[in-house]
C-alpha cells in the first residue's frame, strides 16, 4: 500500500504551488526523496502527519538550473548532489559544496539526491547544508506571495525542523557569491570507518586571504547543536591574523568554549569530538588556505 493517495508531477513553479495549494489534505514537496519516501515507508512521515499528496518538483527546469546568474552562482533545489560534485563551474566557485555533496551517500544515493533535500531536510549535520553555510549561500524560496532570499541558517529551526512552510512554499535554490581573487573553500569530515554513516563530525571553511594574513573567514561545523553553526567565536579569533602554527593554536583554544557536541551514541563521545574538530580546524582551514594561492585557468 503507498504512503499517499496522490502524486503530482508539475511542469513549473506556479503548477507546484498550486497543487500544493489545492490538495485535499496534507502534502509536501519531493524532489530527489532519498529521506523523504524512506521515511514514509517507515511511518515516519513529516511533523506526525499522514500525507495525502506529493508533489515532485523535480522535473522543473528552473530547478535543475545550475549556472551563473545576475553575478552569482546559482544551484538550483532539485540539482543531483552528482552533478554538484562533478560541476566545473562549483568545483571554480564552491569548492567546498562539491566536496561536501561528493560524500553524501553513495553513488546511487548521490545519482537522485538533491542539494534541495539535503537542505529542506534540517539535519544540523548534513554535508550539502554544512558546505553551504560556509559559503554564504542564501536561500530562494517561492510561494502564492512571491519570490524571497533567506541566509541560509534563517531556514533552521531544530533537528528535522525547517521555517520553510513546506505545504505552501517551494525551495527554489541558492545563490552563492562568486569567487574572487585570494578566496577559496574546503570541506571534510570524520566517520566511522564501516561504509556509509553519519558523520562523527564535518566542517567547512571559506577564507579571503591577503598576502600572508586571513582578510576573512567563515567556518561552518556540525553537528554542534540543533542546528548547523556558525563557528563566530573561532572565525573573530583568526580574522585579520597571520596564517601561522601560533594563530591556528589560538583559533583551536577557542573550541571547548565556544562549541558544543555531547555524546551519541551513533557517533561519538564528547570529548572525541572535541579532539577530533581541532584536527578537523586546522586541516580543512590549511586546504583552503593554499588554494586561495592557485591561480584560475
Amino acid at each position: 500500500m503507498s504512503s499517499w493517495s496522490q502524486f503530482i508531477i508539475p511542469k513549473t513553479i506556479d503548477e507546484a504551488l498550486q497543487a500544493l495549494a489545492s490538495a485535499p489534505g496534507p502534502a509536501r514537496p519531493v524532489a530527489g526523496g532519498t529521506d523523504l519516501i524512506l521515511e514514509l515507508q517507515q511511518g515516519r512521515p513529516p511533523a506526525g502527519q499522514a500525507l495525502h499528496t506529493l508533489v515532485d518538483v523535480s522535473n522543473i527546469d528552473e530547478l535543475r538550473c545550475l549556472e551563473v546568474r545576475d553575478g552569482e552562482l546559482f544551484i538550483g533545489a532539485a540539482v543531483p548532489v552528482r552533478d554538484i560534485t562533478n560541476s566545473s563551474l562549483i568545483h571554480k566557485h564552491a569548492l567546498a559544496v562539491s566536496e561536501a555533496c561528493g560524500l553524501i551517500g553513495g553513488p546511487q544515493v548521490r545519482n537522485t539526491a538533491t542539494l534541495g533535500g539535503n537542505v529542506a531536510h534540517s539535519l544540523p549535520a548534513a554535508d550539502g547544508t554544512i558546505g553551504l553555510v560556509a559559503l554564504g549561500a542564501q536561500v530562494e524560496i517561492a510561494s502564492s506571495q512571491g519570490r524571497r532570499l533567506e541566509p541560509i541558517l534563517a531556514i533552521f529551526r531544530g533537528v528535522g525542523l525547517s521555517a520553510l512552510a513546506l505545504d505552501r512554499e517551494i525551495l527554489v535554490g541558492f545563490h552563492i557569491p562568486l569567487r574572487l581573487p585570494g578566496q577559496a573553500s574546503a570541506f571534510g569530515r570524520v566517520m566511522r570507518p564501516q561504509g556509509v554513516a553519519l558523520p562523527i563530525i564535518n566542517l567547512a571553511v571559506w577564507l579571503q586571504r591577503g598576502g600572508e594574513r586571513i582578510e576573512a573567514i567563515r567556518i561552518a561545523v556540525g553537528p554542534a547543536g540543533p542546528t548547523p553553526q556558525r563557528a563566530t567565536a573561532i572565525e573573530a579569533c583568526l580574522a585579520g591574523k597571520p596564517f601561522n602554527p601560533e594563530t591556528l593554536d589560538q583559533a583551536k583554544s577557542l573550541v571547548d568554549t565556544s562549541l558544543r557536541f555531547r555524546t551519541s551514541p551513533q557517533r561519538a563521545t564528547a570529548a572525541y569530538r572535541y579532539h577530533l574538530c581541532k584536527v578537523l580546524l586546522e586541516e580543512i582551514i590549511s586546504r583552503a588556505w593554499e588554494r586561495a594561492l592557485e591561480v584560475e585557468k
